[in-house]
């Protein structure tokens, strides 16, 4: 009876969004994961509940259909929430088992299964990819023709500086075409169209090897398709699909038992309808795509993995992976990283070139943004915060120093003109209350 009242309280608690109790600080919440007070790991639960208002706050506005959002300390829960509706039209409320979309989030995940192949001796960082993709040996970049050059198109080809290498494609900085910058843009575009039904990732990282690059690799940071190659690289190293690896490796080792390239229709109960903005100014949302079986994250046929977005996952399943990954990569007794390779992947690898896409004070690591400079950064966190957030408005970050996760997950895209993604983390972090420890930040070198 008594362990059955605690698990009927944690899910009071999920539903409501109210701090973990004390009477429930030796349980454990639907992550896996033990719980706690607040208030027992130096965080405020009074200041945490301010996260439930402002999340109901872009729920009533109808920014957003609904929210899942967590924290967790010192690996303990100490705070879960759900908002709002999974589906709108039907007024299905938004729960904690909710299936989301994550988009690029899966880019993280992708990334580590490459480097458990780097922690068996396949490759070191700076080697290059065409030991494994020959399609990518001798690569060219493209560059605006002079008008006095005859090329025929609208640019020139020159041979590449320097090999991609594996640290290129996990850093973006390899120069890969991509669909929204770039002289060779439009060439992208048209190969995605192009895509067949039973096109693999194989075959679309094939094709990209075709087009030239955009900039000469490690000469600058450009967001693109590049954790696709790293998740081809997994399949071609380990002799299986990139689903098979993270399942095998990753997702049943870990408990993540809801986290898929392609959702069980046995699970569409539990599955997320995506959302646009209905106006140009974003003031409500509309349906974009319904969580049915025509979903592209369900329709058959399954066996296009792509490493850079193609993943769904409740908050329960990314917590977990991530706390993983701050507990210096093992969970629950399973390791799935060593210590150092979580320190190699989290600091930052790409010197001072700009991340324009996280902003000033961030860096790149293998994988992850991570943060350089705090006030640069403009938002309250830590050096050495590492994280990443999806296309569809699901966000996450670890920040080691203060030991303290935060997930957040909805959908709607586009949402950059709302400020929930940060507000999340500025609500998570002001609810630190103790007096925190100094721990020294590693360093690294950028390589070319």
């Amino acid at each position: 009876m008594k362990r059955f009242f605690a698990f009927t309280l944690i899910a009071a608690l999920w539903l409501t969004g109210t701090p973990i109790t004390q009477a429930q600080s030796t349980a454990s919440s639907s992550t896996g994961l033990p719980t706690a007070k607040p208030e027992d790991v130096g965080m405020s639960g009074e200041r945490l509940a301010r996260i439930h208002t402002a999340m109901q706050r872009y729920v009533d506005k109808g920014l957003v259909p609904g929210v899942v959002t967590l924290v967790a300390r010192r690996g303990r829960v100490v705070y879960q929430d759900t908002v709002g509706f999974r589906d709108t039209e039907s007024k299905t409320p938004m729960t904690a088992d909710t299936i989301f979309r994550i988009a690029s989030m899966t880019k993280p995940i992708a990334s580590v299964a490459l480097m458990m192949l780097y922690e068996e001796g396949h490759f070191l960082l700076n080697d290059p990819i065409a030991k494994f993709l020959p399609e990518f040996a001798n690569p060219k970049v493209a560059q605006v023709a002079l008008n006095e050059e005859r090329t025929g198109t609208p640019y020139k080809l020159i041979p590449a500086a320097r090999p991609i290498t594996f640290k290129h494609v996990l850093t973006h900085t390899a120069g890969f075409a991509n669909t929204y910058r770039g002289i060779t843009q439009p060439e992208l575009a048209k190969l995605r169209d192009a895509r067949k039904p039973n096109d693999t990732i194989g075959d679309m990282v094939k094709r990209l090897a075709a087009l030239p690059l955009n900039f000469h690799p490690g000469d600058a940071w450009e967001y693109g398709p590049a954790t696709d190659v790293v998740g081809r690289l997994v399949e071609v190293i380990s002799g299986m699909t990139l689903d098979e690896f993270q399942q095998k490796r990753i997702f049943a080792p870990l408990k993540m038992k809801d986290t898929h390239f392609y959702l069980p229709t046995s699970k569409l109960n539990r599955f997320a309808t995506l959302y646009q903005p209905d106006d140009k100014n974003g003031n409500k949302i509309k349906l974009m795509e319904a969580a049915n079986a025509e979903s592209r994250f369900v329709k058959e046929p399954n066996i296009y993995f792509s490493g850079a977005g193609g993943l769904v996952s409740t908050v329960a399943d990314y917590v977990r992976f991530h706390q993983m990954m701050l507990n210096g990569g093992e969970l629950d007794g399973t390791r799935i990283l060593g210590r150092k390779t979580v320190e190699l992947m989290t600091v930052n690898h790409i010197g001072d070139l700009p991340v324009w896409l996280s902003g000033p004070g961030y860096g790149f690591g293998l994988g992850y943004n991570v943060v350089k400079d705090v006030g640069q950064a403009g938002i309250t966190t830590s050096v050495g915060q590492y994280g990443w957030g999806g296309a569809y408005c699901t966000y996450f970050w670890v920040d080691p120093q203060e030991e303290l996760i935060g997930v957040m997950m909805t959908q709607v895209i586009p949402y950059t003109h709302i400020n929930i993604r940060q507000d999340f983390q500025v609500l998570a972090n002001q609810a630190i209350v103790d007096g925190g420890k100094a721990k020294a930040t590693p360093t690294h070198t950028a390589i070319r």
